[in-house]
């Protein structure tokens, strides 16, 4: 764990920062290295020009991604969370699935080492700050788990929060569940104060946790009381079904759109979830 790089109100305070946002535009990262996580999923590290910088993220923020192909009008811009730690010098690192009809994550899994890629941000997305609330719950599927992963590291790595962690995870199947290892370390290290509930569709023979889909029932027995008010945040990201079916989905970046599904019939309010 790294907390030495961490000042008291959970931020980072780094000599040399990479992304500077406002009006700095999008600067070019050469690819280092390329690592196969399964069948459709990769992590791709990046480096920085200068070894001893950071990337000038903050917890909950992330980056976009810009690729012009050749017979397209637009450049593709997609957003993406790092999964390396926000004090980590020289590089960055993504997880990045493949999808069949995405251009962005086609083209990063096309990338050779040596390749480019351009990148721009900080993008904020929730503004965290030193025991903001006493429990969140993070409800994720897919590569929804970077900026849930982003987030507990940061809360779990803070000797001065206090903050409780639940996740609940759904995948397809096992080999699906992303960034696993690193989950099941930060469980054993917290605690007790970080707890993690795994959801497959297609669960192995002798799976202890939920199977099938996430459901309203199984919410309610994991998820703190909405009656807890301020006290809880429920943070959500995953593909557009799981929004569909746990909280309704964003309008836009910077419009949440109103609350529905699963969390809106259990009476959490739209001020008590954040989706990502």
């Amino acid at each position: 764990m790294v907390v030495e790089a961490l000042t008291y109100n959970g931020t980072l305070d780094p000599a040399e920062k990479v992304f500077k946002g406002g009006e700095q535009g999008f600067i070019k990262l050469k690819l280092e290295s390329v690592t196969d996580v399964n069948h459709n999923t990769k992590r791709f590290k990046f480096k920085f020009d200068d070894p001893k910088a950071v990337s000038g993220l903050s917890y909950c923020s992330a980056l976009l991604t810009k690729h012009q192909a050749a017979d397209a009008a637009k450049p593709t811009i997609r957003p993406y969370t790092p999964i390396s730690h926000e004090g980590g010098k020289g590089s960055l690192e993504l997880m990045i699935k493949k999808y069949p009809n995405g251009p962005m994550s086609s083209h990063i899994h096309s990338m050779k080492v040596g390749d480019t890629l351009e990148f721009k941000g900080p993008i904020p997305k929730y503004p965290w700050s030193l025991n903001k609330h006493e429990h969140v719950a993070l409800i994720a599927g897919g590569t929804g788990i970077t900026p849930m992963y982003q987030l507990c590291r940061a809360i779990l790595e803070n000797p001065l929060e206090k903050t409780k962690v639940t996740l609940v995870f759904g995948n397809i199947a096992q080999e699906d569940i992303l960034l696993r290892d690193e989950l099941r370390q930060l469980e054993q290290w917290s605690g007790g104060r970080f707890k993690t509930y795994q959801v497959l569709e297609n669960p192995p023979k002798h799976w202890q946790q939920g199977k099938g889909y996430i459901t309203k029932e199984m919410l309610a027995s994991i998820l703190p009381s909405p009656s807890r008010g301020d006290d809880i945040k429920i943070f959500v990201c995953g593909p557009p079904p799981l929004y569909k079916a746990i909280s309704g989905g964003k309008k836009s970046p910077s419009d949440q759109g109103e609350l529905s599904g699963y969390l809106k019939e259990l009476g959490y309010s739209k001020d008590q979830v954040y989706k990502f």
